[in-house]
C-alpha cells in the first residue's frame, strides 16, 4: 500500500492550491479529481461565466458606440459566443494539466506530487480509496484535505431539467439566445446572469426578487446604480414576489408569482435560470466510521480543521465564503497549518470581491449596512466618477467610490466599495491596508499615475483628511464626507 504525507480530494481552486503549497514544502502528495481538473472555478463557474460577462460587456459597449454614430449594430451569434467560452475553459484546463504533467516529469518535483482521476472516499482517518475507470486502489496517508467544492442548489418545487429550467451547470449549453428568460434569485449570481443576457441584447430578462430591491446585502446607493442599468437594458424586476409554481409546458416555461400585496400573476418565457445558491459536495465521501461533522451549510471547520484531527476542509465544502480566491487562500493555509505554523492568521475581513454587473462592483471589508449592524460609529466619503479624469476620458462617468473609516483620530479603514469602470483595479491597495490594520495616511501620500481610476481613491482619502482638491459638500453629489452616529442613527456632513 502506497503511503502519502497528504491526500487532497478535489482539484478545484482550493485543492490545486493546497497541492502546490505541499509541493513547496516537499511533502509527498496525492491530488484526486472526480470530474474536470479546475472544478467550478473554471467549468460552469467563475471562469466560464466571467468570460460570458466580458463578451456581453463588449457587445453592449459596441452597440452603444454604434448608436452614438447612428449605425445599426449586428447581432451576436450564440454559437460563436459559446465557442469562445469553451475555448477559455479549455485553455485554463490545459494550462493546469500541462503544469501537473511537467511537475511529475521533473525530478525536482516528481517525488512530491501524484495526480489521479477517480472517485475518492475516506475509509478511515488514514485510508483513502480511489475508484478509477480501471481499478480500485487504497492509499495510506498522514493527513487528508477535503476540497470537493459545491454545486447549484435545487428547490424541491422546481422541476430542473437543464434544458428549459436550468442552473448555471446548464446555462452555457443552450442552443441559441432565448427570446425570454426568467431568473429565480436576485443575489450576485442571478444579477450577473441578468447583466450578461440583457447585455447581448437578444433576450428579454425577468428577475424574481423577494424584497423591494436586488442585492439585499448591499448599500442602497450601490443597488440603485445596478437596478437603473438593468432596467435600462430591458430587465423587468419582479419586486416583492415569491415563486409559487414553475413548470415546463408546450416547450415553454410557465411560472406563477405571489406578490406581497396579495395578488398573483402567471407568466410565460422560453427559459428559466434557477440561481439560489450552492450546496457542498460530500455525498458518499466518507464512511460512517469517519466522524466528520456537518453543519447546515457544509463541513464544520475551525481554521480549516474538521472534527477529525488529521482531516481538514477547504473551499466551498465549508460554511465559509464561497469564492475562488478564498478557496485558494484556505488551501494554502491548511497545508501550512498541517506541516508547520502559518505566518499569518486566516482572516476574511480583507477579502476583495468583484460583482460582474453593469457597471462592475468591487468591494473589500465593511459596507455601511454591515458597519451599522455592528453598531459602529464611522466616517465615510463618496467620490463620484465624474470627478475622476480617467472616467471622463473614457466617456463613462457612471459610478462612485465609497470609503469607510473609523470615527477617531486613527481613521483605520473599515471597507470600500467601488462602482464603475475598472472598479476591480482600484481595490487591492485598500485591502492590504485593512489586513495591516492601518489608517489612511499612506494612501493620501502615494503618487498615483495620471489619469487613473485610483486617483479617485486618493482624493477620497484626502477629503477625509480635509486636504482634497475638490472640497466636500460644495458640488452636489460629487464629493461628500459625513459621520454616522450609531446611537442616534443619523448622518452628519462634515
Amino acid at each position: 500500500m502506497e503511503h502519502y504525507d497528504l491526500v487532497i480530494i478535489g482539484a478545484g481552486p482550493s485543492g490545486y492550491a493546497a497541492a502546490m503549497r505541499a509541493v513547496d514544502l516537499k511533502k509527498k502528495t496525492l491530488l484526486i479529481e472526480k470530474n474536470i481538473l479546475g472544478g467550478a472555478g473554471i467549468t460552469n463557474g467563475a471562469l466560464s461565466s466571467k468570460t460570458l460577462w466580458e463578451l456581453s460587456r463588449d457587445m453592449l459597449a459596441f452597440r452603444k458606440n454604434l448608436d452614438r454614430y447612428h449605425l445599426e449594430s449586428p447581432k451576436a451569434v450564440w454559437k460563436e459566443i459559446q465557442s469562445e467560452v469553451q475555448n477559455a475553459v479549455k485553455e485554463r484546463v490545459y494550462l493546469l494539466r500541462s503544469h501537473l504533467q511537467e511537475l511529475q516529469n521533473n525530478s525536482k518535483y516528481s517525488p512530491y506530487i501524484n495526480y489521479m482521476e477517480g472517485e475518492a472516499s475516506i475509509i478511515s482517518e488514514h485510508l483513502v480509496e480511489v475508484k478509477t475507470a480501471k481499478e480500485s486502489l487504497v492509499f495510506e496517508t498522514n493527513y487528508i484535505i477535503i476540497a470537493t467544492g459545491s454545486r447549484p442548489r435545487y428547490l424541491p418545487n422546481i422541476p430542473i431539467d437543464e434544458e428549459y429550467i436550468l442552473t448555471s451547470d446548464g446555462i452555457e449549453q443552450l442552443d441559441d439566445f432565448p427570446e425570454s428568460m426568467v431568473i429565480v434569485g436576485a443575489g450576485v449570481i442571478g444579477c450577473e446572469y441578468a447583466t450578461i443576457f440583457s447585455g447581448f441584447g437578444q433576450t428579454k430578462v425577468y428577475l424574481i426578487d423577494k424584497g423591494d430591491s436586488i442585492l439585499p446585502f448591499e448599500d442602497s446607493d450601490v443597488v440603485e446604480v445596478i437596478e437603473k442599468n438593468l432596467e435600462a437594458q430591458g430587465v423587468h424586476i419582479h419586486r416583492n414576489s415569491s415563486l409559487s409554481h414553475m413548470e415546463r409546458k408546450n416547450n415553454k416555461v410557465v411560472y406563477t408569482l405571489d406578490f406581497s400585496d396579495g395578488h398573483q400573476e402567471t407568466f410565460e418565457v422560453d427559459k428559466a435560470l434557477v440561481s439560489v445558491g450552492r450546496i457542498p459536495n460530500y455525498e458518499n465521501l466518507w464512511k460512517d466510521a469517519v466522524a466528520v461533522k456537518m453543519g447546515q451549510r457544509g463541513v464544520e471547520d475551525h481554521d480549516t480543521k474538521t472534527s477529525v484531527k488529521n482531516i481538514f476542509a477547504v473551499g466551498d465544502i465549508t460554511a465559509d465564503i464561497n469564492l475562488v480566491n478564498v478557496g485558494e487562500l484556505e488551501g494554502r493555509y491548511a497545508v501550512e497549518k498541517i506541516f508547520g505554523t502559518p505566518k499569518k492568521k486566516l482572516v476574511y475581513e480583507n477579502i476583495s470581491t468583484i460583482m460582474f454587473l453593469n457597471p462592475e462592483v468591487a468591494g473589500v471589508g465593511y459596507n455601511e449596512k454591515t458597519a451599522q449592524e455592528k453598531g459602529l460609529n464611522y466616517k465615510v466619503v463618496t467620490t463620484d466618477y465624474s470627478t475622476i479624469a480617467r472616467a471622463v476620458a473614457k466617456r463613462n462617468t457612471q459610478g462612485f467610490i465609497k470609503l469607510l473609516v473609523t470615527d477617531d483620530e486613527e481613521m483605520r479603514i473599515l471597507g470600500m466599495r467601488v462602482v464603475g469602470e475598472q472598479a476591480s483595479a482600484a481595490i487591492q491597495a485598500v485591502a492590504l491596508l485593512i489586513s495591516m490594520n492601518k489608517g489612511i495616511e499612506e494612501l493620501a501620500e502615494c503618487v498615483h499615475p495620471h489619469p487613473s481610476i485610483t486617483e479617485g481613491i486618493q482624493e477620497s482619502v484626502r477629503a477625509l483628511l480635509g486636504k482634497s482638491i475638490l472640497k466636500s459638500g460644495l458640488l452636489e453629489n460629487k464629493v461628500n464626507c459625513y459621520c454616522y452616529d450609531c446611537q442616534k442613527h443619523e448622518k452628519v456632513l462634515f
